[in-house]
């Protein structure tokens, strides 16, 4: 049986590793720089729609206020990526690849903002009001009749039904059993297993509204808890601060000015993993945040894309930076040890960058290892809620509301097999499953998107440049029938 989970995980690590290779990551780059010329740098309007997140626009059309659709997409972005993400990211490609994360995070705000954009522009409505968009109806809208959009549609929705089993459940509570049995080695993992899925069936069971009002008040409190400690660690190691920005430059560049030489660092992999952990971080591009975009009480397509690409904006610019400061600042601070932080744990894997984290949060007694832990917990769980909704949407287009129900005891199950985890080789296996199914969403989306981009440039144009931001658009939404 090892050998066989061996072997199958070995074929899904490979397909993961041709999936996220260079042609994807160009595709995506290149489709965050298209969009960042198409809306005529629209980044720079993310303070206005920071500003619009708290504001409530009862004139408007939606199930759940704009703030709660973007606290619902965080809860699915913020998590795991901006922890062990980021650390896997420096194991691979040196501390330079947090500035990769960093620039990717910048022109990701766009393309976050494109594909939000034609989320809520074609979106419909079911017969009790409740919103559905998305890709797949994007590209069924936007493109009527045609036989080739109804199949990338299929295939988006597919894609992202398989994934949130994967990152939203099995993956999430892997990551939980393996921090808290770190530090509580005697609390049996199939009980972590149970008593998360119990914790997320509480809420996913109540539908968007339920799963929007929870995160609306998790997401803000987790973010600064986390954003606030890591400060904390980084005074501590205020000596090394400069020093961790200076390098994180450098060696974005030239990674032989910090051991890169030695450890076999270049800058390609410097760029290569900085932006493919950045990707899978902000998941800007992969179609995920709109699903819950759609649901927004929103005046306008524009208004609410404004919104959402402030999600990029919190998640990486601001939350992975951070993170990347303070790992580097312990691995700094770590140099006085023979064997080094760094040394020791540049060897690549998403099981060295667990243990770098562990080993860099561990460096502040008592205190590291309490946010480590609860900042592990409270991202897995508002992930496993975010991803729930992306999975009820998706399933909801496929096979119709009637498959809601099955859907979430599926996903409740995987939250438990995932914690109980078994051999690396099968929690390894799901990593990259989960990482392959994201990869593969970002195809179709990517598509919606440069098919629709002269839709996008133009009501970004009226709505946005034109001074019209306050226009309620009069355009009725279409209802469908979904049994």
């Amino acid at each position: 049986m090892d050998e066989l989970i061996e072997t199958i995980g070995g074929a899904i690590g490979a397909a993961d590793s041709f999936v996220w290779g260079l042609p994807l990551i160009v595709i995506l780059v290149g489709t965050h720089l298209y969009m960042t010329v198409r809306t005529k740098f629209i980044q720079r309007k993310v303070f206005t729609g920071i500003k619009l997140s708290f504001a409530k626009d009862k004139q408007a059309q939606g199930n759940i206020s704009q703030f709660g659709a973007l606290t619902t997409a965080l809860s699915a972005t913020i998590g795991t990526g901006n922890i062990v993400g980021v650390a896997t990211a420096i194991v691979s490609g040196g501390v330079g690849a947090v500035f990769w994360m960093w620039i990717i995070g910048v022109l990701g705000i766009a393309t976050k903002y494109a594909e939000t954009l034609i989320s809520v522009k074609y979106r419909v409505k079911d017969h009790k009001g409740d919103m559905l968009g998305g890709a797949m109806y994007a590209l069924e809208r936007g493109f009527k009749g045609k036989t080739w959009a109804k199949v990338v549609a299929v295939l988006f929705a597919l894609f992202a039904a398989l994934a949130s089993f994967g990152i939203g459940g099995a993956v999430q509570s892997n990551s939980v059993c393996g921090i808290i049995t770190e530090y509580f080695p005697q609390i049996p993992i199939w009980a972590v297993g149970i008593v998360m899925a119990i914790l997320v069936a509480v809420v996913i069971l109540g539908g968007i509204k339920s799963i929007s009002r929870v995160c609306e008040k998790i997401v803000p409190f987790m973010a600064i808890f986390y954003v606030v400690c890591c400060i904390i660690i980084i005074c501590m190691n205020g000596a090394y601060f400069i020093d961790a920005v200076k390098y994180i430059v450098i060696c974005a560049f030239d990674p032989a000015a910090m051991g890169g030489g030695v450890l076999g660092f270049t800058l390609a992999a410097a760029l290569r993993f900085g932006a493919a952990r950045g990707l899978f971080s902000n998941e800007s591009g992969m179609g995920s945040a709109p699903l819950a975009a759609a649901n927004a009480t929103t005046r306008n397509p524009v208004r609410q894309a404004l919104v959402s690409m402030t999600g990029t904006f919190w998640d990486t610019v601001i939350v992975c930076a951070i993170t990347g400061i303070t790992l580097t600042t312990a691995i700094l601070a770590s140099q006085g040890d023979p064997t080094g932080m760094y040394e020791t744990f540049m060897s690549g894997g998403f099981g060295k960058g667990l243990q770098l984290t562990v080993a860099a949060f561990n460096q502040v007694p008592i205190f590291g290892p309490i946010v480590l832990v609860v900042g592990m917990v409270l991202f897995s769980y508002t992930t496993m809620l975010g991803w729930s909704w992306y999975g009820n949407r998706v399933i909801t287009y496929l096979f119709g509301k009637k498959a809601i129900r099955p859907y979430q005891i599926i996903f409740l199950i995987f939250i438990i097999l995932g914690a109980i985890g078994g051999s690396a080789a099968l929690a390894s296996a799901a990593w990259d499953f989960a990482d392959l199914m994201n990869g593969l969403m970002v195809v179709p989306n990517v598509i919606a998107m440069w098919a629709l981009a002269k839709v996008i440039s133009r009501d970004t144009q009226h709505y946005c440049y034109d001074g019209n931001l306050d226009e309620i658009d009069e355009t009725e939404i279409p209802m469908i029938e979904s049994k």
